[in-house]
């Protein structure tokens, strides 16, 4: 089968703990019905972990949409400020909701829409909830062990 790419991999963020700032990386490594080491969904420590669904273990935020939302009467947001996890360019998300695809190498599932919530809101301090209904991502499982790097590529599996 031809796989083509998609898209690509343009920031990539955790953060150890809810609440706290997201950190930059340029790599992560992906563990299979988990998450991003270090991120606070992985570790359980997550504003949301309580709740454990498909689709927690990764979230993806098209780099497009975020650039919109000033342009759209909203405020500029910092890489990062959406709190997903990875900031894609190039791909539509929500073409791949219930498809598997891969970042690099690590094979992942689209389950669902990560909507927003008035938490990101409150964190922000600025009023984004609106700007992000119905594009603010996708929540996906990871299904197979790797690293996952600034400028891999997205494919459908």
């Amino acid at each position: 089968m031809v796989v083509s790419v998609t898209g690509r991999v343009e920031a990539i963020h955790v953060t150890a703990s809810a609440g706290e700032p997201m950190a930059s990386v340029p790599h992560v490594r992906a563990i299979a019905g988990t998450g991003l080491e270090g991120d606070r969904y992985a570790t359980g420590a997550g504003h949301w972990s309580a709740i454990r669904r498909s689709g927690d273990s990764l979230t993806l935020v098209e780099a497009e949409v975020v650039e919109t939302i000033a342009g759209g009467g909203g405020p500029e947001l910092a890489p990062g400020a959406t709190r997903r996890n990875i900031t894609t360019r190039g791909i539509r998300l929500d073409d791949l909701i219930g498809s598997r695809f891969r970042i690099g190498q690590v094979e992942c599932l689209a389950v669902r829409r990560c909507e927003p919530c008035s938490y990101l809101d409150g964190l922000l301090g600025e009023e984004v909830l609106a700007h992000l209904v119905h594009r603010a991502g996708i929540r996906a499982d990871i299904l197979t062990d790797g690293t996952i790097a600034v400028g891999d590529a997205i494919e459908r599996a």
